[in-house]
């Protein structure tokens, strides 16, 4: 018993030693979207230019151990894995630049592309210690292990009609802040979700009915997205899904 405790110690110590080397200010990826991300938009070619910058992050990634994540508080927890699913999701963009949307990465068919989900499913990455794609980020990690729907509007698939992606890193001390702002931007963008009120119709993007059950655990869909308007929206609101945009969120 007492061998068990010194060991048990020991783990959390160390646990604990290894957290501490991870800069959870994601200071690299912080300093390359602030230099090549504007009002949501991607300069893929500035991020060519510094390839080298944006390796030397992910391996930062890589090299985080299960042990060592595991040793992160909840909001490093999150924070890590939605600067990883979007850092990731550039390097599968530079890996096949130039391209015109992420679904044409896979077979020569992007419909068949999207319909399978084959971009999303690449395993191109290594995080706690296996090879992953970012499916594994978003379903197995973000959705399943934490009870927080913002998510979505941080997470972006390089696409226009994704949330946008900010120009910063999304940091533990900001984490509420950015999620929050994350989620009030997507809704308040009229090009994404928007209320007509002379036909009663409540025209959302299709993320809302990908994970509905996401938005609802805890209330009604339209009561979810209300404070992204200034209009009420009536509780008996047609809602309508709006055509998805898969074009590249890229700056021209």
């Amino acid at each position: 018993m007492k061998r068990f405790l010194i060991s048990f110690f020991c783990m959390g110590f160390l646990q604990g030693v290894f957290a501490q080397g991870f800069d959870h200010k994601h200071l690299v990826w912080d300093s390359l979207v602030k230099k090549y991300v504007k009002n949501g938009l991607v300069s893929y070619k500035g991020i060519q230019t510094e390839e080298g910058a944006l390796r030397q992050y992910l391996d930062t990634l890589s090299k985080v151990s299960e042990a060592q994540y595991q040793g992160f508080t909840e909001k490093e927890k999150q924070s890590f894995l939605i600067n990883a699913y979007n850092a990731f999701t550039i390097k599968l963009i530079l890996d096949h630049y130039p391209v015109e949307s992420i679904t044409d990465i896979g077979s020569p068919f992007s419909k068949i592309n999207l319909a399978r989900g084959i971009p999303w499913k690449k395993e191109f990455f290594s995080l706690l210690g296996k090879s992953r794609h970012l499916d594994w980020i978003e379903h197995e990690k973000l959705r399943k292990d934490f009870n927080e729907p913002r998510i979505h509007f941080a997470i972006v698939c390089a696409s226009i009609g994704c949330p946008n992606l900010v120009s910063e890193a999304y940091a533990p001390n900001q984490l509420e802040k950015q999620l929050q702002s994350a989620k009030l931007g997507f809704l308040k963008n009229p090009k994404k979700n928007y209320y007509d009120k002379t036909t009663n119709t409540l025209y959302l993007s299709k993320i809302f009915n990908w994970f509905q059950t996401d938005f609802t655990k805890k209330t009604t869909l339209i009561q979810y997205v209300q404070e992204g308007f200034e209009e009420t929206i009536k509780p008996d609101a047609k809602i309508a899904y709006n055509e998805y945009n898969w074009d590249l969120n890229e700056q021209k």
